[in-house]
C-alpha cells in the first residue's frame, strides 16, 4: 500500500495535502474512519486564522527563507488576511505582486499548512499591492 500511496502522491503532486485512506467495501476495513475524515476535512475548510497570527506566521516564515529579489527589487511582505473560506484564501499585501514568485508562494502555503490544521484542504493565496 506504501508504494501505491507514493505513486499516487507522484501523480498528484498538487494535491499533497489531501489525505489518502485505504478502504474496503467488500470486507468494511477502515470505512468507518470515513465519516470523521470527512467530517475532519470540512471542518478544516471553515478554519478561519485571525490575523494578526496569520502575520506573525508569515514575519517568521520571511525571517526562515528571505522573500525573493528580481532585477534588485525585493519583495516586501506588509500584512496578510484571511479573506474567505471553502477553500480557505488569504491576501497577502506586497510592495509588487509581481516579484511573489511561485515557489515563495507555495513556500508560504506550506508555512500556513504547518501552523494551521488545513488537512484535506486547498489553500489559496493571492499576492495584492498595497494601495
Amino acid at each position: 500500500m506504501r508504494k501505491f500511496e507514493e505513486k499516487v502522491r507522484n501523480e498528484f503532486l498538487y494535491l499533497d495535502y489531501a489525505p489518502i485512506i485505504f478502504v474496503s467495501a467488500k470486507t468494511t476495513q477502515r470505512l468507518q474512519q470515513l465519516p470523521d475524515l470527512i467530517e475532519r476535512v470540512g471542518l478544516n475548510q471553515n478554519l478561519r486564522v485571525p490575523s494578526s497570527v496569520l502575520n506573525d506566521v508569515i514575519m517568521d516564515a520571511v525571517a526562515i527563507n528571505p522573500t525573493p529579489t528580481d532585477k534588485g527589487r525585493r519583495l516586501k511582505i506588509f500584512y496578510a488576511t484571511q479573506v474567505s473560506v471553502k477553500p480557505p484564501t488569504f491576501v497577502i499585501f506586497v510592495n509588487d505582486e509581481n516579484l511573489m514568485h511561485f515557489s515563495y508562494s507555495r513556500f508560504l502555503e506550506n508555512q500556513i499548512r504547518r501552523s494551521f490544521e488545513f488537512e484535506g484542504t486547498p489553500i489559496r493565496i493571492i499576492p495584492r499591492k498595497r494601495k
